[in-house]
């Protein structure tokens, strides 16, 4: 057999901490902390499924020890032999042990205790062989124990001499084992897995319906954040694709619940301000270190240097090399934030498989089987529930890895979910815009989406009519992904069906789906075509309606539209409120929403001339509102801030008249931003 015995590496123990420590007690508290302890291992419950000859072993001798200490406790004196102290300190370590031996098991995953059995089995057995010999030595004569008392201890004594003679390893345990890796390594060599076989195995592993596969999906996740090694997470990965292949072909599509949320974006939370990248203020997914010390998204510095920058973004220094060093330790505590936060991390990173998955075969062959099991099921003639079911799992599929939305995108399940798209159905409307929502954070399958007959005009009908807000929500988040790439934001910035769907939703929605709305109206801002149509469609009256319930995302917006050009509109549509509203972000909203606030200020004055500054002069308290942010602020939030000072301070001394155009401002702001010290 290809696959070696030691295949699958021991899983990490998490004993307790007195699991290794002798114990600091009394001679009658050690007595009785030997009783609570051999009777808490001795009321657990034995493996059902696998080690259950061993568990229920070690367990039952556990009961016998703790009447053995019960009736010590009872009738012995306060002050043990020293022999006897030495011997029960030994054996309270002991118990510790087979104590968490037993907990650990049970939080095993099936599979992965299975692929455990010999290095588990071999710690019952040790465990059986070291509790024997402190038996053996056990002080009999020195307690002066009565004689039923003492029959027990040799009936003790006498099973575990039987255990350790009878060897460690079950055998059926074993064979199941055996059985598995030839699965694994006839599913790497794409044999597809018996069917027979396969219902055999997993009833033998008790995992007899969808449900329990799910769980055991999960359980199997759990298991890749508990390995440190990419080897142990590759196999770990193989398991769930197993796993998962079984719960389609034996038991069928799970039943999706149709108040399934998809994963929260960085946008629905206070991302914390080291975790963003001071070009993007984005969540940094690959965070590098430059020459200078500070550290930036991988793929915005790389833009940064690549248009002709030599300098550092935020400290201004010049770069000595162009070589970026990974940021691992901040990396690894933006992964356990967004896991915590229930935010996809490695979704951003396209391109990009992990390690885990690129380095399995066996892992990508079980998805691809997968994959072909279902999609093919979708081209047969099924009613809407069982599609349903069909679909919802390929959308989970979508979500879990690079190599899954390649598969799924190639093996033709785009245009299937195009016709879905369209269904009455309102779970089934709500799979298949997300499924698509997920294969499109691939940058390639963003291209299969634009290009597929149907698949783009099926998402924005959802934007435009969708059953439910959670069906818009996703389409309009699926139009955000698309708009990554900058040739399809200019495709879809030039359709009027898609700006007035996104503005109607960002209008009228829920909190989320408004949310999915702005943020791909953010994104067709950054193109200057689409800035017309977003005026014409009544984006600067929809900024207006959201400023009190979204206020980051609507600045967000706001600023990119004066940036881009409709600063007018923005006043006609304010009437002088403008500076009013923004000025009271400044004072009251998020550490973004005043970088964006400030950044907008900046462009209005800039693009507005002395009389929009001298409309932001007339704010009272303003300048103690700037002093502030250049203070406490974000990086960009105490630079937009300190240029406000600037531009505020320059139009009090009168510098700024009729003739005080933007390229006098912007030279005079580069004379004197050398004289300006932020506050400490």
């Amino acid at each position: 057999m290809a696959v070696s015995q030691e295949v699958f590496p021991v899983r990490k123990r998490r004993p307790s901490l007195g699991a290794f420590i002798s114990p600091d007690f009394s001679d009658r508290n050690l007595l009785r902390a030997l009783f609570l302890l051999s009777h808490e291992i001795s009321t657990l419950q034995p493996m059902r499924v696998l080690l259950r000859k061993s568990s229920a072993s070690i367990i039952r001798k556990s009961k016998l020890i703790s009447i053995l200490f019960e009736e010590l406790v009872q009738n012995h004196e306060n002050v043990l032999p020293p022999s006897a102290a030495l011997c029960f300190e030994e054996l309270y370590i002991l118990l510790q042990r087979i104590k968490v031996l037993l907990e650990d098991c049970s939080s095993y995953s099936k599979m992965w205790l299975l692929m455990q059995i010999p290095s588990t089995s071999s710690s019952f057995y040790q465990l059986t062989v070291e509790l024997s010999t402190l038996l053996d030595i056990f002080p009999a004569r020195e307690l002066n124990l009565n004689e039923d008392v003492e029959e027990l201890l040799n009936l003790i004594r006498k099973q575990c001499s039987e255990k350790v003679a009878g060897g460690c390893v079950e055998s059926n345990d074993e064979n199941l084992r055996t059985e598995v890796l030839k699965m694994l390594e006839n599913i790497k060599r794409e044999i597809v897995p018996d069917h027979s076989k396969l219902s055999d195995i997993f009833e033998r592993l008790n995992l007899n319906d969808s449900a329990g596969c799910t769980a055991e999906i999960e359980n199997l996740e759990d298991e890749i954040q508990n390995q440190n090694d990419d080897k142990s997470k590759a196999d770990a990965v193989a398991l769930i694709g197993l796993v998962r292949y079984a719960k389609c072909v034996l038991y069928g599509a799970s039943t999706p619940r149709i108040t399934t949320r998809r994963q929260k974006s960085t946008a629905e939370v206070n991302c914390p301000a080291d975790f963003r990248c001071p070009i993007s203020l984005d969540l940094m997914r690959d965070p590098v270190v430059v020459s200078t010390g500070q550290t930036y998204d991988r793929s915005s510095i790389n833009l940064w240097v690549e248009s002709g920058h030599a300098t550092c973004p935020k400290t201004g220094q010049t770069l000595s090399h162009t070589h970026f060093i990974p940021n691992l330790a901040l990396k690894n505590m933006i992964a356990m934030w967004c896991r915590d936060q229930k935010i996809p991390f490695e979704s951003m990173e396209v391109n990009v498989k992990p390690n885990a998955v690129a380095l399995n075969k066996t892992a990508l062959e079980a998805i691809k089987m997968t994959v072909s099991f279902l999609v093919n099921k979708l081209t047969a003639q099924q009613t809407s529930e069982v599609i349903d079911r069909l679909v919802h799992e390929l959308r989970v599929l979508a979500k879990t890895d690079s190599d899954s939305r390649t598969c799924i995108a190639e093996a033709g399940a785009l245009p299937l979910l195009a016709k879905f798209l369209g269904s009455e159905h309102p779970s089934l409307q709500i799979n298949a815009v997300t499924t698509i929502l997920n294969l499109s954070i691939l940058e390639a399958n963003k291209t299969r989406i634009m290009e597929t007959d149907g698949v783009l005009n099926g998402v924005i009908e959802v934007l435009k009519s969708g059953a439910t807000w959670e069906a818009k929500g996703n389409a309009a988040a699926t139009i955000f992904s698309l708009t990554g790439v900058h040739a399809h934001r200019k495709r879809l910035g030039r359709k009027t069906r898609v700006v007035r769907a996104l503005l109607d939703l960002a209008r009228a929605g829920p909190t989320g789906s408004k949310r999915d709305a702005l943020m791909a109206i953010l994104n067709l801002a950054g193109d200057r075509e689409a800035i017309g149509k977003l005026i014409e469609g009544g984006v600067v009256d929809m900024i207006g309606e959201v400023m009190d319930s979204l206020v980051e995302e609507a600045v967000a917006v706001l600023e990119v539209v004066v940036k881009r050009g409709g600063l007018a509109a923005i006043a006609a549509a304010y009437h002088g409120n403008v500076v009013k509203k923004l000025t009271g972000v400044l004072r009251e909203g998020s550490d973004r929403a005043k970088e964006s606030a400030a950044a907008t200020l900046v462009n209005m004055c800039r693009k507005g001339g002395s009389e929009m500054v001298g409309e932001l002069a007339a704010t009272s308290g303003i300048e103690r509102v700037v002093w502030e942010i250049m203070g406490t602020g974000t990086g960009r939030g105490k630079r937009k801030a300190a240029t406000l000072l600037r531009i505020l301070r320059r139009w009090a001394a009168g510098l700024s008249g009729p003739q005080f155009t933007l390229q006098q401002h912007s030279t005079t702001l580069n004379m004197t931003s050398a004289r300006i010290v932020l506050p400490a």
